[in-house]
């Protein structure tokens, strides 16, 4: 069965436009409980800060009811919050409504199996395969409760805590915190703060409309100029649902997700802890790539999406993977991505090794890289269009093997990137630029 609805992080859109309207929620509600717990059984429900999370939180809440299963409802809690609850409380369902890093404008609805793992392709199919049927309403004595859990965000608290030495303390670092106005503006400074650092947020102050909004982990410029601004040691941008992190050393320099990996990977390895390899994705700077071989340290990538790094973590037996964008995961703190988590076993290794972030990240040399992302009303045959072939078999034959390019359709936006990569900046932009002229000339499939 083929998935139209699930990209590769759950299903998102426009609220107010299918799928992301009350009706549907209700429908996907009774058809994920059909699918995953057919028996009627337990769901953990989650969100961001979005305003939109009221409507959909009620809807999803009235679907599961209905179907017959007890629901626990946390609130605004980051995605990865979520994927460890619904473990630890035993439920058969986790569910995320958040729409990530894009504008509030936007939302999502998510999914965790009951071990905090994402769903595979054939359940998610299997649950768009269901919407076709009305939803379920159970007669009163098979109807499912609902209620509210108090202590999750000092339960997600302790776990973060958990993942770093105990002797570890963070006094005498000067942290600023963005949590983009989204889902760990509460969890990532109280985290911080008990282990000793002296924090100055920014991004904290959600009210339903800002989230993501020039601030975050896809817009860390306010970071960069507060943590150089106040003389912090340090920077740390999470994105609305907090499963991404990016760093910003002392200078104001940003850090990304493949810079991260480098320093977890480097300290790990020296520490004789590292295990199986480290997977990027299509995407990860080819000096990542090239920094690694360097320390001996097997470098694979998968596709786009933090599913499908962790798909090949668990085949090739790692515990290290992430992309650019800062979705890193550490296979043997938690089940998936967690931006919070990520950012300590970097503050970790700086404690340990008495380095700052920017001499932590200056063994790995990034080349220089052009992501151009082009919008598309509808959706383009980039395999089959000559215009766009051609472009890229030009920039390929070009760079030879002094460079790369990645031409692929976003899973969560109506968006084409381009990414090119090569040793000379302007050679690479020049490249970047056109290809995305042929993208943007050619004819809709």
């Amino acid at each position: 069965m083929s998935r139209k609805l699930f990209g590769t992080d759950g299903i998102r859109g426009r609220v107010g436009e299918h799928p992301m309207t009350a009706e549907f929620a209700l429908r996907l509600a009774s058809a994920a409980g059909h699918v995953l717990a057919p028996g009627g059984g337990k769901v953990l429900i989650g969100k961001d800060t979005r305003v939109s999370g009221y409507m959909f939180e009620s809807a999803l809440e009235a679907g599961f009811v209905a179907a017959g299963m007890d629901v626990l409802l946390v609130g605004p809690l980051p995605t990865p919050g979520i994927a460890y609850l619904t473990r630890i409380l035993g439920a058969n369902v986790g569910v995320v409504i958040s729409a990530s890093h894009n504008p509030y404008e936007d939302n999502g609805i998510k999914f965790f199996d009951s071990n905090g793992g994402k769903l595979s392709d054939d359940i998610e199919a299997a649950i768009e395969a269901r919407l076709s049927e009305p939803a379920v309403t159970r007669e009163s004595g098979s109807l499912g409760r609902a209620k509210r859990v108090d202590n999750a965000l000092d339960a997600y608290k302790s776990f973060c805590i958990s993942t770093v030495p105990s002797a570890l303390q963070l006094e005498g670092l000067k942290i600023v915190i963005d949590c983009s106005h989204g889902a760990a503006y509460k969890v990532a400074p109280r985290v911080l703060s008990e282990l000793g650092a002296e924090i100055v947020p920014i991004g904290c102050s959600p009210n339903g409309r800002n989230i993501n909004d020039s601030c975050g982990s896809t817009k860390p410029e306010l970071l960069q100029l507060t943590t150089e601004g106040v003389r912090a040691d340090l920077g740390i941008a999470l994105d609305g649902d907090g499963d991404r992190v990016l760093m910003v050393d002392h200078l104001g320099q940003l850090i990304d997700g493949d810079q991260l990996l480098w320093v977890l990977a480097s300290a790990w390895q020296k520490a004789g802890t590292l295990t199986g390899p480290v997977v990027g994705t299509l995407m990860s700077n080819l000096g990542l790539e090239i920094g690694l071989k360097t320390l001996g340290v097997d470098f694979r990538r998968a596709k786009v999406g933090d599913r499908y790094v962790l798909e090949m973590l668990r085949e090739t037996g790692g515990r290290l993977g992430g992309e650019t964008s800062g979705h890193l995961i550490c296979l043997d703190k938690t089940t998936t991505g967690d931006g919070l988590i990520s950012a300590l076993q970097v503050l970790c290794v700086m404690k340990q090794s008495g380095l700052t972030l920017a001499e932590l990240t200056a063994g790995m040399v990034r080349y220089p890289q052009k992501l151009v992302n082009i919008r598309v009303t509808q959706k383009t045959d980039l395999k089959n269009s000559v215009p766009i072939q051609n472009a890229v078999i030009r920039a390929e034959k070009q760079l030879g093997a002094r460079g790369r390019v990645v031409l692929r359709a976003s899973g969560t936006e109506p968006v084409v990137r381009v990414m090119v990569e090569g040793e000379d900046r302007v050679e690479v932009e020049q490249l970047a630029d056109e290809i995305g002229a042929a993208v943007l000339g050619a004819p809709a499939s």
